[in-house]
């Protein structure tokens, strides 16, 4: 069984997604989650709060990156796998996007969801340092996780915006083709 907090951050997910925190409502929330609005009152604060806390559960949610199965070494599948899991590809991963932006455009007029965002960011950036550590590529994984998720914002935002230039495929390429020329590793092989 669902726990009531998860079942409202799940809805909080939903709802944020399709209306922009702005749009929000909290009795829409409670009814969503099939809750009272008292009960999502007693978990969270406010709107900001719910947001902060729908991004944490949203980043959790996401979990553990796909594997897919191909002929390339493990090493670099898995931070390929990462890149994938980064790009706003539709349906979850989209929806995770739009959390980001409300986030970025919430944090912007509201100092109190600054630290979330430095925490989300931090916990990504950590998560790319590891996998590359892990490669035991010769490379600064530091500098190589700054920049890999700063391509993943840019190239990400524009994908989501439907720039035709920029579709979710390039930007997987793009940000893949700048991953392993900064890793000092052969080029990319193609991705299916």
């Amino acid at each position: 069984m669902i726990l009531t907090r998860e079942r409202i951050l799940d809805a909080a997910i939903e709802r944020i997604a399709r209306d922009g925190i702005d749009g929000v409502r909290i009795a829409r929330i409670a009814m969503d989650a099939g809750v009272s609005t008292a009960l999502v009152h007693y978990h969270f604060a406010t709107r900001e709060a719910l947001l902060a806390e729908a991004l944490e559960h949203s980043f959790e949610r996401a979990g553990d990156t796909r594997t897919a199965d191909t002929d390339e070494p493990e090493r670099l599948q898995r931070l390929r796998d990462m890149v994938e899991q980064c790009l706003p590809l539709p349906g979850e991963q989209e929806k995770d996007w739009v959390l980001w932006v409300e986030l970025w455009l919430r944090a912007v007029r509201h100092p109190e969801l600054r630290p979330t965002a430095a925490r989300l960011y931090e916990r990504m950036h950590t998560w790319f340092v590891e996998a590359i550590e892990a490669g035991e590529f010769d490379c600064d994984a530091d500098r190589v996780a700054v920049r890999v998720v700063a391509l993943l914002d840019g190239l990400g935002l524009r994908a989501l915006l439907g720039d035709p230039a920029m579709p979710v495929e390039r930007a997987r390429e793009e940000v893949w083709d700048a991953l392993v020329r900064e890793l000092g590793v052969a080029p990319p092989v193609a991705h299916e």
